[in-house]
């Protein structure tokens, strides 16, 4: 590792959070124990709310998806029957969020559920979300550079708004010029990176990837943007292979942009 420097091309840079501005801890010890803690308790008092019953209605959609895969949870429909069919109800929910984040599954369904309880558990001071102490002092060269920056995360782009604007560092959500989820695509698929060229106004090789995950990076790489392995604390260990493959940064302030000097 050492100095990166970013390929004269590049107009935008565009960051993964978890293992890359983020530690991986803070999301899971942190965030995802607290939707685990808090599921059941959520629902009830928000049960009768429109948002919350969209929210169900997309995990009951997707727990119909699911239906084939083993020890998937169904969630039924309401009757209407009383309190003990709601308690039934809320549990199945329950039990389908707590097995779809056993197997780390990235559904929208589950992401926009976690989104809108992170999003109280912010605003009420419970949770602040964390940032590696590099991340703002080179972001913000990057944007003096003249550099666009966007965000592309398997959390729903409400849960990275909350995360950034109630940050150990304070808001920093205008360091941003876009937010990307999986509604754009997964981020192991190519053409995810292709939607995300069109949508920001450029060609893919115009984009830099900064991820800690190599199945993300050869995706990206696939589809001619320009990628950097994150190497963090915390983050899974890469092969040999992929250490002399892609190039590595531990730092943001390893990337070197020519039209910064």
């Amino acid at each position: 590792m050492g100095v990166l420097p970013v390929p004269a091309e590049v107009r935008a840079i565009l960051l993964d959070i978890e293992g890359t501005t983020t530690p991986i801890a803070f999301v899971q010890e942190t965030l995802f124990p607290y939707i685990k803690d808090n599921v059941k308790e959520y629902l009830r008092a928000h049960w009768e709310e429109e948002e919350c019953q969209r929210d169900v209605g997309l995990l009951r959609k997707q727990a119909q998806e699911d239906s084939s895969l083993d020890g998937a949870v169904p969630i039924p429909l309401e009757s209407g029957s009383g309190e003990e069919e709601l308690e039934r109800v809320i549990q199945a929910v329950v039990d389908n969020v707590h097995w779809q984040m056993s197997l780390d599954r990235k559904t929208t369904a589950l992401k926009q559920l976690q989104g809108h309880m992170w999003r109280a558990a912010y605003a009420t001071g419970l949770v602040k979300g964390e940032v590696f102490e590099d991340v703002v002092p080179a972001i913000r060269k990057w944007r003096e550079a003249g550099m666009k920056v966007y965000i592309y995360s398997s959390g729903s782009i409400e849960a990275q708004k909350l995360l950034f604007g109630y940050s150990t560092e304070g808001d920093i959500l205008e360091l941003f010029d876009g937010h990307f989820d999986t509604k754009i695509g997964p981020k192991v698929e190519s053409e995810s990176y292709r939607r995300i060229a069109a949508s920001i106004g450029c060609a893919t090789n115009n984009i830099l990837f900064l991820t800690d995950v190599p199945r993300e990076a050869n995706a990206a790489e696939e589809a001619d943007t320009h990628v950097a392995v994150v190497i963090r604390p915390g983050n899974a260990g890469l092969t040999d292979d992929e250490k002399s493959y892609y190039s590595l940064i531990s730092s943001f302030t390893e990337l070197f942009l020519p039209s910064s000097t």
